[in-house]
């Protein structure tokens, strides 16, 4: 079990700092604003409205998802329904709200470049971890 969190700890460091200065590299060439982390940057008024429609549709469909699964086999759950897989359509969807609004309405042209790339690496590095149940290391 160390093993298996050592590696955990050293795949998802590896995979943070590859982030890190990826984003530190895009910001300087597209010459884009570092964000506050854990912020909500909206674009307008707008964005903000959409962004906020879309998080309060979310809590609604995981209630949703939880009373529908709660009363099944736990072998007939709905996969649509579960709350990791809602948590990274949550991700994404508001993403990609964000490159829209970036792309349309943000003073420098290039924020939905730098947000496209993000998400397109993160969402890779997501996909990648749940499909091979983190690279193989969390096989029961």
């Amino acid at each position: 079990m160390d093993n298996v969190l050592t590696s955990l700890i050293l795949i998802s460091s590896i995979f943070g700092l590859v982030l890190f200065f990826m984003n530190k590299f895009l910001r300087k060439w597209l010459n884009v604003e570092k964000k506050e982390f854990f912020s909500n940057n909206f674009v307008n008024q707008k964005h903000k409205k959409i962004d906020w429609t879309i998080r309060i549709t979310f809590i609604v469909v995981v209630l949703f998802g939880f009373f529908v699964n709660v009363n099944e086999n736990p072998s007939k759950h709905i996969w649509l329904l579960q709350p990791h897989i809602l948590m990274f359509g949550l991700i994404v969807v508001t993403e990609l709200v964000r490159i829209v609004m970036e792309k349309r309405y943000a003073a420098n042209k290039n924020d939905y470049i730098f947000t496209t790339v993000q998400l397109v690496v993160i969402s890779m590095f997501l996909l990648a971890v749940f499909s091979t149940d983190f690279f193989g290391l969390l096989v029961w």
